[in-house]
C-alpha cells in the first residue's frame, strides 16, 4: 500500500470542470389546443410561489373551475399568435439561446434553455448537463425584475433538480439585472430605431406584467425595481413622466394589484386627447403571449375603442445583438473565478 501511495501514477486527478449557463424562461404550451394549454396550466397554477393559497382551498377552484373553462379561452389566444415554427416565446428563446451559445464557445462554457414550466424542462436539462459532465451551473431566468413568483420558482426549480444528484453541481444565480447598463442601453436603443422607422406618438407607455400587492407587502422588490427601470430608461431616452408613463398588465381576480394598471391608462388617455401611443414591455426578454396578444391585439383594440387612434407595439429585445451582448457581458460578470482549468491534487 506505501508502493501505491508513494507512486506518481497514484496522484488523484480532478477532473476538468466544465461550466454551463441554464436559461431560464416562463414556458408555454406545446401547441395552441385546448388539452395542451390544459396542461400547461395545470403544472403553472401548481406552483406555491404563483398561487400562495393553501392547498385545500386552492385545489378545488383550481381543477373544479379553473381548468374547466380558461384553457379554451387561452388556447384561442394563443392560436392568435402561433407561428409555423412554434411559439414565439420558445422560438425567439431558441434563438436567443443559440446565439448565446456560439458567443460562448471560445470561453468552452454550454449555454442551454429551459422552461420554468413545460418543455424542455428544467428538471430534465439540468439532469442531463449533470450526465454530460458538467460541474458548475450559472442559472439566469429571464426576468429582468426579481419577482418570487418568476425568478423565485426558478430558484426553486433549479435547486430541487440538483436535490436529486449524488454529486450536485456548483451553483450560481442571477437574481435580476433591471439596472444594468447594458440593458438600460439596449431597450433605449429598441425605442430609437422604432422611432426612426415608424415615427414617434404622443406617448410611451412602459407597460410592466402586474404582480398582487401582497407580494410587494410580503417583500419582493419587484415594483421598486420596474420603478427603477422606468426611471432608467425616461433618462436615456430624455423623456419626462408626460412623456413616458409606467403600467402593469395581465391583471387577473378581483384582490389589489400594483398599479397604475395598463387597462385603465388606455381607457383613460383617449379622454384626455391621448390618442396615438406607443408601448414598450421591458420586462419581457423575448415576445410572448402577454406582449403580442394582450398588448398588440386586446389592448390595441381596446384603446381604439376608447377613442384612440393607433397603439404601436414595440417589440422585445428577442435575439437581437444588442440583447445578446447584454446577456453575454452579464453572464461573463456571474462567471468571474470559475475557470476550467484542471487541478491535480496536492
Amino acid at each position: 500500500m506505501s508502493d501505491i501511495i508513494a507512486s506518481p501514477a497514484a496522484s488523484w486527478q480532478v477532473s476538468v470542470a466544465k461550466t454551463a449557463v441554464l436559461l431560464v424562461n416562463l414556458g408555454t404550451p406545446d401547441a395552441p389546443t385546448t388539452s395542451a394549454v390544459r396542461r400547461y396550466l395545470a403544472e403553472f397554477l401548481s406552483d406555491r410561489r404563483v398561487i400562495e393559497m393553501p392547498r385545500w382551498l386552492w385545489w378545488p377552484i383550481l381543477h373544479g373551475v379553473i381548468l374547466r373553462v380558461r384553457p379554451a379561452r387561452s388556447a384561442h389566444a394563443y392560436a392568435s399568435i402561433w407561428t409555423e415554427q412554434g411559439s414565439p416565446l420558445l422560438v425567439h428563446s431558441r434563438e436567443l439561446t443559440a446565439k448565446l451559445r456560439n458567443a460562448f464557445v471560445p470561453d468552452g462554457v454550454r449555454v442551454e434553455l429551459a422552461m420554468r414550466y413545460g418543455n424542455p424542462s428544467v428538471r430534465e436539462t439540468i439532469a442531463r448537463l449533470h450526465a454530460e459532465g458538467a460541474r458548475r451551473l450559472l442559472v439566469l431566468p429571464l426576468y429582468p425584475q426579481y419577482a418570487a413568483a418568476s425568478t423565485g420558482s426558478a430558484f426553486d426549480a433549479a435547486t430541487r433538480a440538483l436535490q436529486a444528484q449524488r454529486w450536485p453541481l456548483e451553483l450560481r444565480f442571477v437574481n435580476d439585472y433591471h439596472d444594468d447598463t447594458r440593458y438600460i442601453d439596449a431597450l433605449a436603443a429598441s425605442v430609437r430605431t422604432y422611432r426612426q422607422q415608424n415615427g414617434s406618438a404622443q406617448k410611451l407607455l412602459l407597460s410592466f406584467h402586474g404582480l398582487p400587492q401582497r407580494c410587494i407587502e410580503a417583500g419582493d422588490p419587484y415594483l421598486d425595481q420596474c420603478r427603477a427601470t422606468t426611471a432608467l430608461l425616461r433618462a436615456k431616452l430624455g423623456l419626462n413622466k408626460d412623456e413616458c408613463a409606467l403600467g402593469f398588465q395581465s391583471r387577473v381576480g378581483r384582490e389589489v394589484w400594483i398599479k397604475p394598471y395598463t387597462e385603465e391608462l388606455l381607457d383613460r388617455w383617449p379622454g384626455e386627447d391621448v390618442r396615438r401611443i406607443q408601448v414598450l414591455c421591458p420586462g419581457f426578454a423575448v415576445d410572448c403571449l402577454e406582449t403580442l396578444e394582450e398588448i398588440a391585439i386586446r389592448d390595441r383594440a381596446r384603446f381604439i375603442a376608447a377613442g384612440g387612434e393607433s397603439l404601436d407595439y414595440i417589440p422585445a429585445l428577442n435575439a437581437g445583438q444588442a440583447h445578446v451582448e447584454t446577456l453575454a457581458a452579464l453572464i461573463r460578470r456571474h462567471l468571474r473565478g470559475w475557470t476550467e482549468e484542471s487541478h491535480a491534487g496536492a
